[in-house]
């Protein structure tokens, strides 16, 4: 216990001194294994072992879809495509916002990527018709965090791979919860929209704006039905789903919309590179990280401390959306599911919680956590395109954050909402 004690001791020290949460990972656990004996070569060993599998190339390739697509028109289509359907009404610009996020997500599997892209569009247009900078913004943030519910999803792929369940089914299991985040969302911000005056867009409902924007965004409209419908129908795996929107998305962009030029692959391939570096480099130390707590019997021990206190599974989820909530302050998304879930899903499943259920809560968690500060890089991308400062940012997402956790609450209580579906599909 002394060796675990100072790996959580340090790691959230150095959290709180703003150390890089690659780093405080690392040296937490490379402290860890100094006190308890084990050789440092445990750290890099199983850093590189934890990532040598195939199913985590579809991290990178879906990271640089998202770039791709951004890059290349299809973002913009699909903001068009929405705003000809709901544009008009009270609060138009904002319904639009969340629905172009929701949509996007289906095809980027990648949060920061939805906000940076869907963002840089929709948070100039709102402040031109009259939003204020802060509420687009806080609006945006939240909106892009469906970015990792609605499959594909690059953390449900990461908790899949760590507590051994089919990704496939875990991508089916988020979209109910995605959708009703979604509308959670949009509810919050008309409410907000008719107090304030948000005003929709001056031009009317037309079919024939609905036909021709549908028509023009037609080959990003049907890129979530590729990439979907291929893993869903067994034509390819999840991974292999990665590289194939990568290059339908190549190809559209270049070759048909034309607004990519190949002397723009050598940006999006370096920030793609530069995103997946810094991811790969958290999911490696968090492994052994993991691996460490394993070790040491951790979660046996936790195990054993959480049913002294209670049996009740559906108690245990609720203390968990509390701890969840507070610790994604300050912890990443991949940290978070790699530490939360061999710590505590052995011993939730042993009360009879179903694993995908729990996976959905957890992810709704670190959801949560990429649009509350400190570590809310969300909210960071947002601010750098709106300008906002970032305690009014803060202050703007608290209804959307309300939202959201009361959604993740009804969650707990009413599993058959995650499970129907999946269910019905792998019977």
């Amino acid at each position: 216990m002394s060796g675990t004690a100072i790996m959580l001791g340090s790691f959230f020290v150095l959290l709180f001194l703003g150390m890089p949460i690659a780093i405080s990972i690392g040296m937490s656990t490379a402290l860890a294994l100094l006190v308890s004996g084990i050789p440092l070569a445990f750290l890099s060993q199983v850093a590189f072992s934890a990532l040598d599998s195939f199913v985590f190339l579809a991290i990178p390739l879906f990271i640089m879809a998202g770039f791709v697509m951004e890059v290349g028109g299809l973002s913009q289509r699909i903001v068009d495509f929405a705003s000809s359907l709901v544009g008009r009404v009270t609060g138009g610009l904002a319904i639009v916002t969340v629905l172009a996020c929701m949509f996007f997500a289906s095809i980027s599997g990648s949060s920061p990527a939805t906000v940076a892209a869907i963002g840089a569009m929709m948070i100039p247009s709102m402040v031109r018709r009259g939003y204020s900078a802060d509420f687009a913004g806080g609006l945006t943030a939240c909106a892009g965090s469906i970015g990792i519910m609605i499959p594909p999803s690059i953390p449900m792929i990461i908790y899949a791979i760590s507590a051994d369940l089919s990704i496939g089914r875990m991508f089916i299991a988020g979209i109910v919860p995605g959708i009703l985040i979604g509308t959670g969302l949009i509810v919050v911000a008309v409410i907000i929209s008719v107090r304030r005056g948000y005003h929709g867009a001056e031009a009317g409902f037309s079919w024939r704006r609905v036909g021709r924007t549908a028509w023009d965004g037609k080959w990003a409209l049907l890129t979530p039905v590729v990439v979907l419908g291929g893993i869903y129908s067994g034509v390819f795996t999840p991974t292999e789903a990665a590289c194939v929107t990568v290059i339908y998305a190549l190809i559209v962009s270049l070759f048909i919309y034309r607004d990519m030029k190949l002397k723009d692959l050598y940006e999006v391939t370096s920030r793609a590179a530069m995103t997946t570096g810094s991811v790969m480099i958290i999911l490696g130390f968090a492994m052994a990280f993991a691996r460490y707590l394993t070790i040491m019997q951790i979660p046996n021990q936790v195990a054993e401390m959480i049913l002294s206190i209670t049996e009740n599974g559906t108690l245990i989820l609720l203390f968990f959306v509390v701890m969840i909530t507070i610790t994604g302050m300050f912890m990443d998304t991949t940290a978070q599911i790699l530490i939360y879930t061999p710590l505590l899903l052995p011993v939730l499943v042993q009360l009879g919680v179903n694993p995908y259920h729990f996976g959905i809560i957890l992810v709704v968690g670190t959801e949560l956590g990429l649009i509350t500060p400190p570590v809310g890089v969300n909210v960071f991308v947002a601010k750098t395109i709106s300008e906002s400062r970032l305690i009014d940012l803060a202050i703007s997402i608290l209804p959307f954050v309300a939202s959201m956790l009361l959604i993740q609450v009804a969650l707990v209580f009413l599993p058959q909402v995650v499970l129907f579906l999946p269910d019905l599909l792998y019977r």
